[in-house]
């Protein structure tokens, strides 16, 4: 082989092994968002008192829940939050629950 394509070939070979590693992380990490939204949504199916008439959207970005909506006490929006963190993989909550009045 010569010099050249030793030079050229090698760096063109790792810059390609890193794009398909940074494709193959993106894939898992929404696929484990979406597992993530599915634990935080049925976990929070599982408390009466954050069902209808209050409501509340998930959202997950790598490992990071965004909670969303309007529930009627602030008691409701600390619950919805510790429901969130306590889901495995969850890194972070962010939490823009409105009390409605």
């Amino acid at each position: 082989m010569t010099n050249s394509k030793v030079r050229f070939g090698f760096p063109l070979a790792v810059a390609l092994a890193m794009a398909s590693a940074a494709a193959v992380a993106q894939e898992t990490t929404v696929s484990g968002d979406a597992q993530i939204k599915a634990s935080v949504v049925e976990s929070l199916d599982r408390h009466a008192e954050l069902r209808a008439p209050n409501l509340i959207s998930v959202q997950t970005r790598g490992g990071v829940v965004y909670l969303n909506g309007q529930v009627s006490a602030g008691q409701q929006s600390a619950t919805a939050q510790m429901v969130a963190e306590r889901t495995p993989g969850v890194t972070r909550v962010v939490n823009s629950i409105s009390i409605s009045r």
